[in-house]
């Protein structure tokens, strides 16, 4: 039987780690120039894709990365690369510049399965917090405890991404490049201590 205080602590811990709140302010600010139709296809498959990348490690965990020769560690330097890059992106508003540059059948790029769903959903903080949850309690039970917790807190935060309109029409479009870039400046300062903890962990960082 599976201990209420576990099932507490597990979404305490995943909802921290994934933040629906912050997400949501990132979710806005990679979408806020799409329709709202596509707005909730994209926040639905984003949010789709990152609970089966959950799954996928809650179920397999380190087995799974130390068959393909990756530790935790180096998922985390390759995670945070990839956060610096989307970083960049809001910074320069680079996307905007790509858009106009890109054929007609590809208006809107997808960001639902990157940058969204993986590495800001499932990033290596919630890859890493769903392996230790998951390795508590070993078994069908105890995965299917972490799951279900997981897949409340990917409830929570697609609620919170469908309604992000109402935030944007709140902050307006001068709000909006303000939000973009500080979240830029957030998003790369995270990106570089995801690195920072994965070279710790190599021994080349103090």
């Amino acid at each position: 039987m599976i201990d209420m205080a576990f099932l507490i602590a597990a979404f305490t811990t995943l909802f921290v780690v994934i933040d629906p709140p912050a997400q949501t302010s990132i979710f806005l600010a990679i979408t806020h120039e799409m329709d709202l139709q596509t707005k909730r296809r994209i926040a639905i498959r984003a949010c789709i894709t990152a609970s089966l990348i959950l799954i996928l490690f809650a179920a397999f965990g380190e087995a799974l990365l130390g068959f393909v020769g990756i530790s935790m560690s180096a998922f985390r330097v390759a995670g945070g690369a990839l956060l610096f890059l989307t970083a960049m992106d809001m910074l320069f508003e680079r996307r905007t510049k790509r858009r106009e540059n890109s054929a007609e059948e590809e208006e809107h790029p997808d960001p639902s399965i990157f940058p969204l769903a993986i590495p800001l959903i499932a990033g290596p903080g919630a890859i890493a917090s769903i392996i230790l949850l998951a390795g508590q309690n070993p078994g069908i039970e105890g995965l299917a405890a972490v799951v279900a917790v997981m897949l409340v807190v990917m409830a929570i935060l697609l609620v919170f991404n469908l309604n992000s309109h109402l935030l944007g029409r709140l902050l307006g479009k001068t709000g909006l490049n303000v939000v973009t870039r500080l979240l830029g400046m957030l998003l790369a300062a995270l990106a570089v201590q995801f690195i920072l903890d994965g070279l710790r962990d190599f021994g080349f960082a103090g």
